[in-house]
């Protein structure tokens, strides 16, 4: 049941409803579907602290945080984007090498935005181009690695914007 609401419940999300926004490469939800995005995680690094005197217990005490890279895949189409994108972050030096904030919508089934995870200063580490199998009748999928310095979480919608149901 939704708090303050009694009657009203709250449906999970569709996982196949998502955009991606990165404005400063020019990616928007209009122009790059997606096949997946995963990595929307966090996770303390666990640091064991013996106190002296005390053999009873170990303290688990709270270290880094680490993200995981956003892992994009979609079915490849020749268009460049991801890859030139990928490219200037060559280690020659000889790219722009602009980080990027960007965010990961949910959105609900009839595609009205939910919420929302903007990550920090994302950069492309990793490109994979898709896998020619001649005995395979798939579609070729490229994927594309972020790696990034934090998720911030937004809801967009209040429950009185009526997506429960």
């Amino acid at each position: 049941m939704a708090q303050g609401n009694p009657g009203k419940r709250s449906d999970p999300h569709a996982a196949f409803c998502f955009s991606l926004q990165i404005d400063q490469i020019g990616i928007r939800s209009a122009q790059a579907f997606f096949k997946s995005i995963s990595g929307l995680k966090s996770e303390s690094e666990v640091v064991p602290y013996k106190e002296g005197g005390l053999n009873t217990t170990t303290h688990q005490l709270i270290g880094p945080t680490k993200w995981p890279n956003l892992v994009l895949k979609r079915g490849f189409t020749g268009d460049s984007t991801l890859v030139d994108w990928r490219a200037s972050f060559l280690a020659d030096g000889s790219g722009a090498l602009q980080r990027v904030n960007g965010k990961v919508i949910q959105l609900s089934s009839d595609l009205k935005p939910v919420c929302c995870w903007h990550f920090l200063q994302g950069w492309p580490c990793k490109w994979d181009g898709p896998d020619f199998d001649a005995s395979k009748s798939e579609l070729s999928i490229e994927t594309l690695e972020i790696a990034h310095e934090g998720l911030v979480f937004e809801n967009l919608v209040t429950p009185s914007d009526g997506f429960n149901t």
